[in-house]
């Protein structure tokens, strides 16, 4: 389990969540996680066992029920301002072309909503040059129906990272893609986090999607969720596709499948008494 420590960008700190009141689940229970400024780190574990609910902790989108999160020294008690996210589902405007879309994040997030008239063409330059980094040179003025799913995604994650984010968090970002586009986004976001090097907090349900991307992976227990074991990702980087067929790749995936598949077996008798407690 990895402890907390006041150096690291994250901290999270005995955080458990309940949801409902009379009929209670208990999501998170005595949860601890530590992430360094700049360090990529993915979050899985079997389903329903908390990983989208930690991303609303961590974002401040809803409070915890017990313990603290801190983010760049500061107690989360609201949402943050410098994280960027990204979802398995676009969420792209359908009524504003990609490069309107990329650049909604400096009409609305502080300090940037003030100044953005006056910004506009910094902005758009910036815009721009995210979507020519991710492939999409010349689709700025195309509606998100005119772009492929993975041009879409590629788009969503160039307003994530608009406004430059300190923290950025990514839910199943390319769960919905099929293999070859998924695999050909990694790449994408390897490259742009090796260039800017914001922290990130992946939650994947595709292991070797959190191997290839990660420095450090994160598994998490059948609900209620709790760290179970924290693995440390060593491959060189930039990490290239012929990665995935390195035995020691394919071992340690195996590894953390073994370990996924066994916390999917614990007796739901043994959960509901770890809530009730």
């Amino acid at each position: 389990m990895s402890a907390p420590s006041a150096s690291s960008f994250v901290n999270i700190n005995g955080v458990s969540l309940v949801y409902g009141k009379k009929d209670q689940t208990k999501a998170l229970d005595e949860l601890n996680m530590a992430i360094t400024e700049g360090q990529f780190v993915a979050v899985v574990g079997p389903s329903g066992c908390g990983k989208s609910s930690l991303m609303k902790l961590v974002t401040g989108l809803r409070p915890p029920t017990s313990g603290t999160i801190d983010v760049g020294g500061q107690r989360i008690d609201r949402p943050l301002k410098i994280v960027g996210m990204a979802f398995q589902n676009p969420t792209l405007l359908p009524w504003r072309r990609t490069l309107s879309n990329v650049m909604l994040p400096m009409e609305i997030v502080e300090p940037h909503r003030h100044s953005f008239r006056a910004d506009r063409k910094q902005h758009e330059a910036r815009a721009l040059a995210l979507l020519d980094s991710v492939g999409l040179d010349g689709f700025a003025t195309k509606f998100p129906w005119q772009l492929s799913g993975g041009m879409q995604q590629r788009a969503s994650l160039c307003r994530a990272l608009m406004h430059e984010p300190s923290l950025l968090m990514l839910d199943e970002p390319f769960g919905a893609l099929d293999a070859f586009t998924r695999e050909e986004l990694w790449d994408v976001l390897q490259d742009i986090w090796l260039a800017q090097k914001c922290t990130t907090i992946l939650v994947t349900h595709d292991l070797r999607e959190a191997v290839y991307l990660a420095d450090k992976v994160f598994v998490m227990s059948a609900r209620p969720g709790r760290i179970i074991e924290t693995y440390d990702v060593t491959f060189p980087r930039p990490r290239r596709p012929d990665l995935v067929f390195d035995p020691a790749f394919a071992e340690i995936v195996q590894h953390l499948r073994e370990n996924i598949r066994h916390q999917r077996h614990v007796p739901q008798a043994a959960s509901a008494g770890r809530a009730a407690s």
